[in-house]
């Protein structure tokens, strides 16, 4: 492998790092978010069930709870409890320091409270005296969280405000030059390297929140949830494809568009990367329409499902919203019924996308050597498997459902689970992740047995790793 090479997959993990990180103290908190869109939904005054009395707690969930959700998450992520208790203290100085919603703030002080105390407790590990312990942890949170909440109050709460009111203007001047659409150019490309998540959940739902606090509603949340593009590519692998791909592809659309995985469809475009070609085109023209109609989400739609997009929808934009989503998905549909039918590159399987994706990007696959070599850990062992991806709740959980059925009746006292990334235990003995995620995987639990798959529904790969074990276990028997 080149350097160039190496630094190119290098970036490509401390980027989506990066994003797993921003996204991990939104997602375990969606359902809050959900909670606040529906009571947004029903009680405002132009909701469906307008009452004054229930609206009142919009403001209040919007302005001090969520914030703090994710800055106790933040801090929690980077040094357990007591980082996210830092976490929540810095974060109340951000918000009493504005009069804005403050989800980026709580971006900031959330992680930086979390590393602050765990740097104290690293510098002071071993020299407290017998006895002094508790009184040592309470104080040490106590006063660096107040030191915290004040640099918060009066240094980052006035910056915070400055760069989310720079950002919402720019967001503002795009939507009115009618720009909004050019988003797919960047935001199509980006989920592909499973960055879906921080683009979703680390950029767009905070500017999102902003707009529905002043509008009631945003087009923000569209942008990355909206499921038609992956709907009409996985249609078009239906009536177009071959082999595996052609097989696998109407399941993974009703997965993908009412489960809302939008991960499942990832490999397919993997498999001919120009068909992102065809995911743009899908994508624009369904946040054209949503501009049109001017429609809008409540709150964050999570999972990206038609269900979960149609419950988040404010009132009156049911007809642009379904139209948005019917029309990227027909543009997508054509576009890459036409790519796959004229592109002259050799129909390859999924089994053999591996090989292929590696030479297309450039690098080598880990993928490829993990699923075709043997096993470092006798599979005779094997009690626990664990399935990661990146936020532990789309495609890892789709993963797990599909092995766990065929474990269970194959009669093997294994348990089958899955996390994310970030969350994987340090003594994780079997790990299943997605090809272009397994690198950050092994960095994170480096002693387990990694195995990659480039398609969650390829039953073909669980049935031979059933195989494995009840090979394996025959032999000690």
């Amino acid at each position: 492998m080149t350097t160039t090479h190496a630094g190119k997959r290098g970036l490509r993990v401390q980027v989506q790092r990066f994003g797993s990180f921003l996204s991990g103290m939104v997602m375990p908190n969606i359902g809050a978010f959900i909670a606040w869109g529906i009571i947004t939904a029903l009680f405002i005054p132009t909701g469906w069930a307008p009452n004054k009395s229930l609206a009142e707690l919009v403001g209040p969930t919007i302005t001090y709870l969520l914030p703090l959700l994710i800055g106790f998450t933040g801090g929690k992520l980077m040094h357990d409890v007591r980082g996210g208790v830092v976490g929540a203290l810095a974060t109340m100085g951000v918000i009493v320091g504005t009069e804005i919603p403050m989800f980026l703030g709580a971006m900031v002080m959330g992680p930086l409270g979390g590393f602050t105390i765990k740097k104290f407790d690293q510098l002071i590990e071993g020299k407290v005296k017998p006895g002094l312990e508790m009184l040592v942890n309470n104080f040490s949170v106590g006063i660096i969280g107040g030191l915290l909440m004040i640099g918060g109050f009066k240094l980052f709460g006035p910056l915070m405000t400055g760069l989310d009111d720079i950002m919402a203007a720019a967001v503002g001047a795009i939507v009115s030059a009618h720009l909004l659409p050019l988003a797919s150019l960047f935001i199509e490309p980006a989920k592909i390297l499973f960055l879906n998540n921080a683009i979703n959940h680390g950029i767009l739902s905070p500017l999102g929140l902003d707009q529905v606090s002043e509008a009631g509603k945003s087009v923000l949340f569209l942008l990355e949830a909206n499921p038609g593009p992956g709907l009409g590519l996985l249609l078009a692998y239906s009536v177009f494809g071959s082999g595996a791909a052609k097989k696998t592809a109407p399941g993974a659309a009703f997965i993908q568009f009412i489960g809302g995985i939008h991960e499942i469809y990832f490999p397919y475009v993997l498999m001919k990367p120009v068909l992102l070609l065809a995911m743009i085109a899908g994508g624009m023209s369904g946040i054209l329409t949503f501009v049109l109609f001017d429609v809008g989400l409540v709150a964050p739609a999570s999972p990206g499902s038609i269900i979960a997009v149609l419950a988040m929808a404010s009132r009156g934009s049911y007809v642009g919203l379904i139209a948005g989503i019917l029309i990227s998905a027909s543009v997508t549909f054509v576009v890459s019924a036409v790519l796959l039918k004229t592109s002259k590159a050799k129909e390859t399987s999924l089994e053999e996308a591996t090989a292929n994706v590696s030479a297309m990007k450039g690098k080598n696959s880990i993928a490829s050597s993990l699923v075709s070599a043997e096993s470092t850990m006798p599979l005779a062992e094997v009690e626990h498997i664990i399935f990661a991806c990146d936020a532990g709740m789309g495609s890892s959980a789709m993963g797990a459902s599909v092995l766990r059925n065929k474990i269970n009746k194959a009669g093997l006292p294994i348990k089958v689970t899955n996390t994310s990334i970030s969350q994987l235990p340090a003594n994780a003995e079997f790990i299943i992740t997605h090809q272009d995620l397994t690198e950050r995987a092994m960095e994170k639990v480096p002693q387990a047995e990694h195995r990659s798959v480039e398609n969650f529904l390829n039953a073909n790969y669980y049935d031979n790793l059933v195989h494995e074990i009840e090979t394996a276990r025959n032999k000690i028997s």
